[in-house]
């Protein structure tokens, strides 16, 4: 059987461990093929590739030497994620990365099966090839990924989306995940389960839900939507209606609903449940309250149905979010 041929794609702007990451653990993935069946061949073949050849230098310091990036010599393209300081250097930074929005369109149209992780996502979406299709990056840029790429289905709860010739993955250590799914496409599921043992990668997580936290997350800071977030968190343990908060904003409830699609890419009674919920896992964290306080906390009666929500929107169960994420005395 061919090694899967899989080229990790350097650019001037490029993280070093969005690099180095993926580089590292398919090596070790052959490393360990090899051990556990030294006559096979290794199942991998990896190399790092830019849209031109030679040296790139990152801002960090760091240098790849980098290989032509030619499709007809790849089975997979891995973009490596953006370095970047604020949202309006991420996008400075993916508006020149115009060469490499070439080459992913030439790679997409020979057929080759293109992963991002994290912000790299941002960049295939430039590049017009998630257009209706489900797409999912770092959790914390979901409403800018979202106003900027309006053709795209952001799951960003979503750890790894496969579709087919398109895979994304989220935030960071996500790259392990879909690095592993590539040492399964070669080797098999038995040979990425020992990788992961090797490397101490949890395969169970399915999700970024549970890391989801909306005062990280990049949001519209003025104008209606700081207005009505500021509001809304003032009055999260009251009963909230959809035409109280278009008053406030002094705006009909249409337009409202509109603007709510815009920036958080949610109804308000969404979004007013997300925050709820937001601080429901605050009070998880850092307090020993009952659940049953917390739900009262959060402007619920309904013990059961919060704990619904809770579990639709984390991912997980109050009880086992409060094991998994509490403040504990060092």
């Amino acid at each position: 059987m061919a090694a899967l041929r899989i080229g990790i794609l350097v650019h001037e702007s490029a993280m070093a461990s969005a690099v180095t990451t993926p580089f590292d653990t398919l090596r070790t993935a052959n490393k360990l093929a090899h051990t556990l069946n030294p006559g096979a061949p290794a199942p991998v073949s990896v190399q790092i590739v830019a849209a031109r050849p030679g040296p790139v230098k990152l801002a960090s310091g760091i240098s790849f030497e980098a290989a032509q990036a030619r499709p007809d010599e790849l089975d997979v393209l891995l973009v490596a994620a953006i370095d970047y300081a604020t949202v309006g250097d991420l996008c400075r930074k993916l508006d020149a990365l115009v060469a490499e929005r070439v080459l992913l369109r030439r790679c997409a149209e020979a057929g080759l099966r293109i992963a991002s992780t994290c912000n790299a996502t941002l960049l295939l979406a430039e590049a017009g090839l998630l257009d209706g299709l489900r797409a999912t990056t770092s959790w914390w840029l979901a409403n800018v990924a979202r106003e900027r790429y309006p053709a795209v289905d952001f799951t960003v709860e979503e750890l790894l989306v496969d579709e087919g010739r398109v895979v994304t993955a989220g935030a960071a250590t996500a790259a392990y995940e879909l690095v592993l799914q590539m040492v399964e496409w070669a080797g098999g599921k038995g040979l990425a389960q020992n990788v992961s043992r090797l490397m101490l990668v949890d395969r169970e997580r399915q999700s970024q839900a549970p890391y989801i936290s909306l005062a990280l997350a990049q949001r519209p800071r003025q104008g209606l939507g700081e207005r009505a977030e500021k509001w809304l968190q003032k009055r999260l343990h009251e009963s909230i209606s959809v035409r109280e908060l278009a008053d406030h904003c002094r705006v009909s409830e249409r337009t409202l609903l509109r603007r709510f699609h815009e920036d958080f890419g949610a109804t308000p009674l969404e979004y007013v449940q997300k925050l709820r919920v937001e601080r429901a896992k605050a009070l998880l964290e850092t307090t020993h309250l009952s659940f049953e306080e917390i739900v009262g906390r959060c402007g619920y009666q309904d013990v059961s149905s919060f704990r619904r929500l809770f579990k639709q929107v984390v991912s997980m169960t109050p009880n086992d979010y409060r094991e998994r994420y509490r403040l504990r005395a060092r």
